[in-house]
């Protein structure tokens, strides 16, 4: 469930950052900003049930739900973006925190089971999506360029969720 997730999630994030270099309209891309968001949280949903894994899961719903705001304000007009912005700081929050978890590790239970092993990649993946985030807060605030953050989301969404998605497709690991 995760790769498709992941996938689509860059089919997102390429129409938004198009949009914010002036190749594209709101209304549309907040559509299909809207559609992925569902999918992200029906994703979370399912893979939490499926794999009893809340790790992914729980990171994967709040960016659906950033998503979801994004799409919001984006299928409406809404000229400022704070209230976006707000949401994409608590979201960055959260992939902070999950950067240190992948970093650290979760600790070691009673019984040798480890909830959260150690990843380098699981965290400069959600090192990239923090910094994203952040930068979308910044933007929504007007402290970080837009054509900056454009070029951001291409870069990170190949880098970040297409690499990885069809990497774990194809030779079922993580690359690194």
């Amino acid at each position: 469930m995760l790769i498709p997730v992941v996938v689509v999630i860059g089919a997102m994030w390429l129409p938004v950052a198009l949009l914010f270099l002036g190749k594209g309209e709101a209304k549309g891309t907040g559509f299909i900003t809207g559609v992925v968001g569902v999918l992200v949280l029906v994703g979370s949903m399912v893979h939490v049930a499926v794999f009893k894994d809340p790790v992914i899961p729980t990171l994967l719903f709040m960016h659906g739900t950033f998503y979801l705001s994004v799409s919001w304000a984006l299928f409406t007009g809404q000229e400022d973006l704070r209230s976006v912005g707000n949401v994409a700081l608590a979201t960055a929050i959260v992939s902070t925190i999950f950067t240190i978890l992948f970093i650290t590790g979760s600790p070691v239970l009673e019984d040798g089971k480890q909830l959260i092993a150690p990843s380098a990649y699981l965290a400069l993946g959600c090192a990239g999506y923090a910094a994203l985030t952040f930068m979308v807060w910044l933007n929504a605030f007007g402290k970080f360029p837009t054509k900056a953050l454009a070029w951001s989301l291409i870069l990170w969404s190949i880098v970040g969720l297409w690499i990885p998605g069809f990497w774990l497709m194809v030779v079922g690991k993580l690359p690194f």
